[in-house]
């Protein structure tokens, strides 16, 4: 036995939840974070964010080597926390879940939607991670438990009634929903959205 998990004794349901937490920080929070803050690592991810319609299916619309990167960090996260098999089969259940819970097209009561994203990421709340612009586009970066962006404060909120999905840079349909296009954009020239992501010394390069 090892990772951080065994460093203290703890009762079962306590183990659970502190490893459930952890793999989520470090397998979907941390990865989707560095995704917006690493340019190359953006590209791929900017495939994600051109969904103009963000339902249930954009859970899924992530380019091939995204999810790879994904992969690496869920790892990480099992060797860094030394999670038991059955653990990280829940936590992969539940990540799944999650991801297609909170992308629905579906409209929560507010007072509902609001007292949920105190513990879990709620629809209302991750529809402000996909609209159009900065700064919005860099908050709300959580997949299951909204902790981590409140503790970090990445946290935001904004009316749904006023979101507008996809990435400014990438407006035109036959870039947003086009197959090869899709696979093809993180080898594209980047693109400098409103409210740029990086500084004009990383712009300039591929």
């Amino acid at each position: 036995k090892f990772g951080v998990l065994y460093w203290f004794q703890m009762p079962v349901w306590v183990f659970m939840l502190v490893g459930l937490m952890l793999l989520d920080f470090i397998g979907a929070y941390f990865i989707h974070w560095l995704e917006h803050q690493v340019k190359w690592l953006w590209k791929f991810h900017l495939v994600h964010h051109t969904d103009t319609y963000v339902d249930a299916t954009t859970a899924n619309r992530h380019h091939p080597g995204e999810s790879v990167f994904r992969a690496v960090f869920t790892l990480l996260a099992v060797v860094v926390t030394g999670s038991p098999m059955w653990l990280v089969m829940l936590y992969q259940s539940l990540s799944a879940l999650f991801s297609q819970f909170n992308h629905a097209n579906i409209n929560l009561p507010k007072w509902l939607d609001n007292a949920l994203s105190w513990v879990i990421v709620s629809p209302n709340m991750h529809k402000v991670h996909h609209h159009y612009a900065q700064p919005l586009t860099d908050t709300n970066y959580g997949n299951i438990f909204a902790v981590w962006d409140r503790i970090f404060g990445t946290f935001t909120i904004a009316d749904p009634e006023k979101l507008v999905y996809g990435v400014d840079t990438h407006r035109k349909p036959e870039e947003n929903d086009n197959l090869k296009n899709l696979l093809n954009m993180p080898f594209q020239p980047y693109r400098t959205p409103a409210g740029a992501k990086f500084s004009e010394a990383e712009e300039v390069k591929s």
